[in-house]
């Protein structure tokens, strides 16, 4: 690990960074996205591992606006392009720049991620917080429930002529959804902009507009089974989004309606035989770490009262202790105390429950979560229970 040094990146090492990231995942952005992206890192939110000369690791953090259930936003630092290069595998360079990123988060109450590997990133305190799932209507034989409305509304349009109805809507949404984020101007220019490259195959994209909703798809494959990939759906209400499934599961000559999205999706219950809304995998989104546990713990409301002292360990960041949280009407108080814990739990596992999208009596069942009081796991899965499921705003 002695001949790995770490260090601020600088313009002249974007190349070698490009190529890294290029190496571990597989493609290679267009110069126009590329610095799109380059222009949400935070300030001094870039780092490279070098062995003399040579960039052998990448990691940078975005400036990103969080939503949490309740509709507060917190700063997030967003984890990205972390690479190592397949000559420095195994040298200690992820863990030191990691590391040394996370000593630059001193703004941010929370930071997160999208986990290339699940297994690297529990040890530095990161948690899996929303659960998504590949889903996949079959249009064949699919039928609307009796009594389902038909608000109608929808139009097909060219989306560049109405970014700033999309923009509107987006960022009401993001607004309502726990793990929305704000979308800058730069990333809407590249939505707009439909390169080639990041068509992965499909069609260039079609967008389907509601007041108060949207739905972007590409088309896949040939005449007879063509699948319209729903690449981002965002409906601010229950009408916007049974109007916008209503025109996606009527398109003609489209035999599978795709899309990612959190296990509750309404489709299966707007249909006669919801078994052809099928779930093909499901896996995990964006990943939470909280940097102040206080903080991030205040900042959302809940659905239940509770009164509990967590033990939270932090092996790596050395940020965890004994908090206790007091929640009434809602609203939570969290500070440090020194009353005893009957709450023990990692900093990860308090990542995962934060959304609601995991419980605390799967991870108790699991012993990843340690309370003596049945009544008490209970009642921290009725407080930290959602109405509005936990989405991933845009992949980073």
């Amino acid at each position: 690990m002695s001949d790995i040094m770490f260090r601020s990146a600088e313009e002249a090492d974007w190349p070698a960074m490009g190529l890294i990231t290029e190496t571990a995942f597989g493609f290679r952005q267009p110069d126009e996205a590329a610095e799109a992206w380059r222009s949400l890192i935070a300030a001094d939110g870039a780092v490279v591992a070098c062995d003399g000369d040579d960039v052998v690791g990448t990691a940078v953090f975005l400036d990103f606006e969080l939503t949490v259930p309740g509709g507060a936003v917190l700063p997030m630092a967003g984890v990205s392009m972390v690479a190592v290069a397949p000559t420095h595998r195994r040298r200690g360079a992820l863990t030191g720049m990691i590391d040394e990123l996370h000593r630059r988060m001193g703004p941010y109450p929370v930071a997160g991620l999208e986990a290339s590997e699940a297994e690297i990133y529990g040890r530095f305190g990161y948690g899996p917080a929303t659960v998504w799932e590949r889903l996949e209507v079959h249009r064949g034989g699919a039928r609307f429930r009796p009594g389902v409305p038909d608000p109608g509304g929808v139009r097909l349009v060219q989306p560049a002529e109405h970014r700033a109805h999309l923009e509107d809507v987006d960022e009401r949404w993001r607004r309502q959804t726990p793990g929305g984020l704000h979308t800058p101007s730069r990333l809407w220019d590249e939505v707009l902009a439909d390169r080639e490259a990041s068509r992965h195959g499909g069609s260039p994209r079609y967008c389907l507009l509601h007041r108060d909703g949207y739905a972007f798809y590409r088309l896949h494959g040939g005449d007879e089974k063509t699948t319209a990939e729903v690449t981002k759906m965002a409906a601010v209400t229950a009408e916007a989004e049974i109007a916008l499934w209503r025109v996606l599961v009527g398109l003609d000559l489209k035999e599978i309606v795709g899309l990612h999205t959190h296990p509750g999706n309404v489709i299966r219950y707007l249909l006669t035989d919801p078994r052809l809304a099928r779930t093909r995998e499901m896996f995990d989104g964006l990943w939470l770490r909280m940097l102040d546990v206080p903080a991030v713990l205040q900042a959302r409301t809940y659905a239940a009262d509770l009164s509990a002292v967590f033990e939270v360990t932090d092996d790596f960041l050395g940020l965890g202790g004994r908090f206790a949280l007091t929640v009434r009407d809602g609203r939570a108080t969290c500070e440090r105390t020194e009353a005893a814990a009957n709450v023990h739990l990692d900093v990860s596992v308090l990542g995962s429950l934060y959304f609601g999208a995991h419980r605390a009596s799967s991870f108790a069942a699991a012993r990843q979560l340690r309370c003596s009081d049945v009544e008490l796991v209970i009642a921290l899965d009725r407080a930290f229970a959602t109405d509005v499921p936990a989405e991933l705003g845009f992949g980073f």
